[in-house]
């Protein structure tokens, strides 16, 4: 796996550093078997393959990936997730430092995942979304899928009460708190680009993708239902022309 050039801190990482293990508290992140059944279905997968996950935080979906005999390797801008999904990696998993915008890999994978606003969507400038969807794709084999959400536009506006939303870059800021392991607590300031399906059809394409299709979504609840303004995520299921 190549990174690429350093493009400099990343605006996660020193929250990312703080929270350590206890991101995996946050209930959103207990919906991984869910998850991942149905990844299995959406995008194809057998034993065998090898799939990228961009974003890949502590290694959640790589280790129940690579438990069902599925090759994969993560990427994450956070040296501290990084450390956390090696030391609990089984075999199959494996990790790296990479931000996703420095992806180097050429038709390398049989598909890539991009889930839980990981990698694609934290960006305050939204040249770097269209940077990393084009990188996904170049990864991609020939035939191979992406499975990618991104947060819905749609519930950020009519729910998302506690972020400022940014109407003109569909960017949804939030001011918050994150404990530590310890209990410590330390002031945080979160940016989400937020996405319409429109958007992210037009993004995909754009970046040499075949879109197949788009679903609403949310941890723990993935599955096929179509967009809708009451699920927070929305699920792209594209993929590499052959």
């Amino acid at each position: 796996m190549s990174a690429g050039a350093d493009e400099g801190e990343h605006w996660f990482e020193p929250i990312a550093d703080h929270l350590g293990r206890t991101y995996l508290r946050y209930s959103h992140t207990k919906g991984t078997v869910q998850e991942v059944d149905h990844l299995v279905r959406a995008v194809q997968l057998e034993p065998g393959q090898r799939v990228l996950d961009v974003g890949c935080g502590p290694g959640r979906h790589a280790h129940e990936l690579a438990r069902r005999g599925i090759a994969c390797h993560g990427i994450d801008v956070s040296a501290r997730f990084v450390e956390l999904a090696r030391e609990d990696a089984p075999p199959r998993a494996t990790f790296a430092r990479v931000d996703a915008r420095a992806l180097r890999d050429e038709a390398a994978f049989d598909a890539v995942i991009a889930l839980c606003q990981g990698g694609f969507g934290m960006s305050r400038d939204d040249r770097d979304d269209e940077a990393i969807l084009a990188a996904i794709a170049r990864a991609l084999r020939p035939g191979g899928r992406l499975a990618l959400t991104a947060f819905n536009a749609y519930f950020a506006v009519r729910y998302h009460t506690d972020a400022a939303f940014d109407a003109d870059r569909g960017v949804a800021h939030e001011r918050t708190e994150v404990r530590d392991e310890t209990g410590a607590i330390a002031a945080a300031e979160l940016w989400t680009g937020c996405y319409t399906p429109r958007e992210l059809r037009l993004l995909a394409r754009g970046a040499g993708l075949l879109v197949e299709r788009i679903s609403s979504v949310e941890p723990g609840a993935y599955g096929d239902d179509p967009p809708t303004t009451e699920r927070p995520e929305l699920l792209l299921i594209a993929r590499r022309p052959t």
